[in-house]
């Protein structure tokens, strides 16, 4: 037969709120912020509503602060307990509102504030909550989020969980805050927005109930009313003839969890010290005798109120109990892998830990850049593949856009020709023009290489970056500095041999022209082609007798030098202009040249041919050089740059780091992994112990 816990809680027992009061003491004591939504019960309304009157009704005690303005200013989440009363108190003391400890050992507060300190004098757990929330607030009209932790014990209460809030405002009165209404309204609307709160709207009945401040806000967070119930106070000054059952009947804004009446006590009740108990026996009275209401009256008031309350937390937490558990499991999981990251406080050995430190790192630079690392993306490039990218995409399409002819235009390179022939016009193309136009287009090359170079140093101190964000690193604060500066000043050295290879490799280009490279295209074809292409542009003559195109020997042939040919026209050819056939008398004159020579005629036909040849011969070498360079500049950096930073990245950490003297410096922890591993610890321990409690749930 199976062993049951003699600790477990049915779902069906009303312990099930102690339990759950448990849980949120266990998040409060140890100070961090409960990561459990916890079923509670949130009473909101405005400052006239008569909230702090419902809760005192519900407790039968005078405890809550009293004034004007705003009293209530932290959240006070207030933890009713029922439990037996001592056999050895006499029925009529154990009801008394005095101050004897004897009267009042029955019932007493407990702060978790305060741990261990029993309040039996109610009026010193009122004191106690002011002198609290001055503690956060000041003594001005100020709010503050932190909750105030309240436990009564009580024969004459209900288990229940309530967390009060500031009363609504609409204007500030006094040194309150200017925003006072918008603090306000942040905080009731953070408590209630959560799905496992059930809302307590207050609402005084002898107000129009559409204009009501709680009832608005509860519908901001729950437009149908699935989570919210009506109080309606002051219903006994509402005027003759007047009700609230239309209300209750939910004609005018229905509430799944419905409206209860209560009639509390008034302001010269309270200001006559009117006993509770005495003013729970007015309402009862009020209810039963009322035309409107006697019919109904066991489910008006106080009691009736208090007895519901507990029924709908009970039966919200019989729910949400599977949710709790499994958000406390998944919590506890949570954190406890964080707390690994984080590491233990105490430390081994220093140089242990920085070696492995670097060789875990180098190990993951190499296995980042080669892309055998585990965390591959699915969504973007990252590592070697960026690199790649860099030499295949980036660099080889921004050499192929390097035109030959951006800066050297048709008349540039007929100046080249001119002027390289020296004295004697030449009799073929130039080569000297081709070599020296060639070679100046191939240094232009040097700078997208060098840019190349820039580009993939930045992405290696990118895979730096993303390296040293480890946990590891967040932890080691001054180390994570300090391997940062070594890697990327071994990045930076290694930067000046890379580039000079490269600029090596465009010198080496430029410095010699391969003219019997098997891709070239020869001066011979360049002219045959040039030919070709003139000789199809010229017009076909015919036999006038037959009709039918001559052949081109039959042909007239054409002058062979158009420049020195007087019909070439005025302008035609290098000297056109200085030659005016109409103005002999200068042509006779000879004088002597300008200080300046250029050409002011235009290119003639022989030019044509010669420039469109040295530009064939030009594009054929320098597609030559491009694919060198796409070819070649790659494996300069990956020689000098990227495998050499694979594989001395190691040694030079050990170093530069490895130094007995800075161990200890650089394995410092920063002041956030201390806090948050704190942090971590406490909400382990916390969620540890919550899921001890809700174990014991059957």
């Amino acid at each position: 037969m199976a062993q049951t816990n003699p600790n477990a809680i049915n779902v069906n027992d009303p312990g099930l709120i102690t339990l759950v009061n448990k849980l949120q003491d266990v998040f409060t004591t140890v100070g961090v912020q409960n990561p459990i939504d916890l079923p509670q019960i949130v009473v909101v309304g405005s400052q006239s509503s008569g909230k702090s009157s419902v809760l005192e009704n519900i407790v039968g005690r005078d405890f809550l602060p009293r004034g004007t303005g705003i009293v209530t200013r932290r959240p006070l989440v207030l933890q009713l307990i029922n439990r037996e009363a001592p056999k050895n108190l006499v029925e009529g003391v154990a009801n008394s509102e005095g101050g004897d400890k004897q009267a009042n050992s029955a019932e007493w507060g407990e702060f978790l504030h305060v741990p261990g300190e029993k309040f039996y004098d109610f009026n010193k757990i009122r004191d106690e909550i002011v002198k609290e929330t001055e503690s956060k607030t000041g003594k001005n009209a100020g709010i503050s989020p932190a909750p105030i932790n309240l436990r009564i014990f009580s024969p004459n209460v209900l288990t229940l969980t309530l967390v009060d809030l500031p009363g609504l405002t609409k204007v500030p009165v006094g040194d309150q805050p200017r925003d006072i209404e918008k603090q306000i309204k942040d905080m009731v609307l953070k408590q209630i927005s959560k799905p496992n709160a059930i809302i307590l709207a207050v609402t005084a009945a002898n107000t129009d109930l559409a204009n009501s401040d709680g009832l608005k806000l509860a519908r901001e967070v729950d437009p149908e009313g699935q989570r919210t119930i009506g109080v309606l106070t002051k219903v006994d000054l509402m005027d003759d003839g007047t009700d609230v059952v239309d209300i209750l009947a939910g004609r005018i804004i229905p509430l799944r969890l419905g409206y209860v009446p209560v009639v509390n006590r008034g302001q010269r009740d309270i200001e006559n010290k009117k006993a509770i108990s005495h003013a729970l026996e007015h309402e009862k009275n009020f209810f039963e005798n009322h035309k409107a209401y006697r019919n109904k009256s066991s489910y008006c008031g106080t009691p009736y109120l208090a007895r519901k309350l507990n029924l709908i937390l009970m039966m919200h937490i019989k729910q949400t109990l599977p949710d709790i558990k499994a958000r406390i499991s998944g919590s506890l999981a949570k954190y406890t892998a964080e707390l690994q990251t984080l590491g233990d406080s105490i430390l081994g050995n220093p140089a242990n830990i920085v070696l492995n430190i670097i060789t875990e790192f180098s190990q993951d630079f190499r296995t980042v850049l080669e892309g055998n690392n585990a965390e591959l993306s699915s969504v973007e490039l990252s590592g070697g593949a960026r690199i790649a990218f860099v030499y295949h995409e980036l660099y080889s399409n921004g050499i192929k856009a390097v035109d030959p002819f951006d800066h050297v235009k048709d008349i540039d390179i007929r100046y080249y020709l001119y002027n390289s022939s020296g004295s004697s016009p030449a009799l073929f193309v130039g080569t000297m023009a081709f070599e020296l136009i060639v070679k100046q287009q191939i240094k232009r090359l040097e700078e997208p290489s060098l840019k190349c170079v820039s580009l993939i140093y930045d992405e290696l101190v990118r895979i730096l970056g993303q390296l040293v964000n480890k946990p590891t690193f967040r932890r080691y604060p001054l180390l994570k500095e300090k391997l940062h500066a070594v890697v990327v000043s071994f990045f930076k050295k290694s930067m000046e041999p890379t580039n000079k290879l490269v600029r090596d490799l465009v010198a080496m280009e430029a410095c010699y022209v391969n003219t019997g490279h098997p891709d070239f295209l020869n001066g011979h074809r360049a002219m045959a082609i040039v030919n070709e292409k003139h000789q199809a542009l010229k017009p076909v003559q015919v036999d006038p007798k037959t009709g039918k195109p001559l052949p081109l020997s039959a042909q007239p042939p054409r002058s062979a030098s158009p420049v020195l040919d007087g019909s070439g026209g005025e302008n035609s050819g290098f000297f056109g202009s200085f030659f005016a056939s109409k103005n002999k008398k200068k042509m006779a004159a000879m004088e002597a040249p300008p200080p300046s020579l250029k050409a002011s005629g235009t290119l003639s036909e022989k030019e044509s041919q010669e420039v469109e040849v040295i530009k064939l011969l030009i594009s054929s070498y320098f597609n030559i050089v491009r694919r060198t360079m796409i070819d070649m500049v790659p494996k300069a950096i990956m020689l000098n740059l990227v495998e050499h930073s694979k594989e001395d990245m190691q040694r030079e950490l050990l170093e530069q780091m490895y130094r007995t003297h800075e161990l200890d410096d650089l394995l410092k922890e920063s002041d956030f992994t201390v806090k948050r591993r704190k942090e971590c610890q406490q909400m382990v321990e916390s969620l540890s112990r919550a899921s001890e409690i809700v174990s014991q749930v059957q």
